[in-house]
């Protein structure tokens, strides 16, 4: 009887150390998958979408305001002199700077 027992214990040795080393690759091989599955997943995966509106339009330029008509511009001017506001050389500066514009 003790070889019959020495030789269970023995397969019970060799048996358990078999399932803990089986136990051990098929997790090793487990995580090795679900990274290489992870992996692939990122590179398979679509684009992000891109926006789903379109941004809004900027807003209209104000409208620029009317050239002053030069004949109104000089009128003024002149109401300007003849109220003695302007002398006769900011005048005369002036009706140059309109007339040249």
């Amino acid at each position: 009887m003790p070889g019959l027992l020495r030789g269970v214990v023995r397969t019970a040795a060799v048996v358990g150390t078999a399932s803990a080393v089986n136990g051990r690759v098929q997790r090793r091989q487990q995580q090795k998958f679900a990274q290489q599955d992870a992996q692939d997943a990122y590179e398979q995966a679509p684009p992000p979408q891109q926006q789903m509106y379109e941004a809004p339009a900027p807003p209209p330029a104000p409208a620029a305001e009317p050239a002053p008509d030069k004949f109104e511009q000089l009128k003024t001017l002149g109401d300007l002199k003849a109220q003695g506001i302007l002398t006769e050389e900011e005048f005369a500066a002036e009706k140059a700077k309109i007339l040249a514009g």
